[in-house]
């Protein structure tokens, strides 16, 4: 993208603003797996600006939970300094699908056809001037 639409965009990339802030006043202190970058401003650690740079869209749900707690200021230690452990019950991180081709659609959604089941039993469609 040009210079222009990085001076009044955000959805290409961090805006000119964000990347002159970041030059003067950011440390890195580490990468994730997709390659977003993470920076702490000047400050102690408690109070700092944290703040990252997405490699690719920027998406919020790109975001690791363990990044995530950081960037909130839920635990003071970034994870690539102290990683957190995984839980045995944990599933591997993915970004959310939602608008993409691998989310879910249940039976009867317009993306698998439109197609539903048939309702039984005692349901009854309710009608102006009905009072049951």
């Amino acid at each position: 993208m040009g210079l222009f639409s990085n001076l009044f965009t955000w959805w290409h990339g961090p805006g000119v603003g964000t990347q002159l802030f970041t030059r003067r006043f950011g440390t890195e202190v580490g990468r994730d797996e997709q390659g977003n970058v993470y920076y702490r401003g000047p400050g102690t650690p408690k109070a700092a600006r944290r703040w990252v740079i997405y490699n690719g869209v920027p998406e919020a749900s790109r975001v690791p939970p363990d990044w995530h707690l950081w960037m909130h200021k839920t635990i003071d230690t970034p994870p690539s300094e102290r990683p957190l452990s995984p839980r045995v019950w944990e599933k591997p991180w993915s970004p959310n699908p939602t608008g993409t081709s691998q989310a879910y659609a249940p039976s009867g959604a317009l993306a698998r056809g439109g197609q539903r089941a048939k309702s039984i039993g005692d349901y009854r469609a309710w009608t102006p001037g009905d009072d049951a």
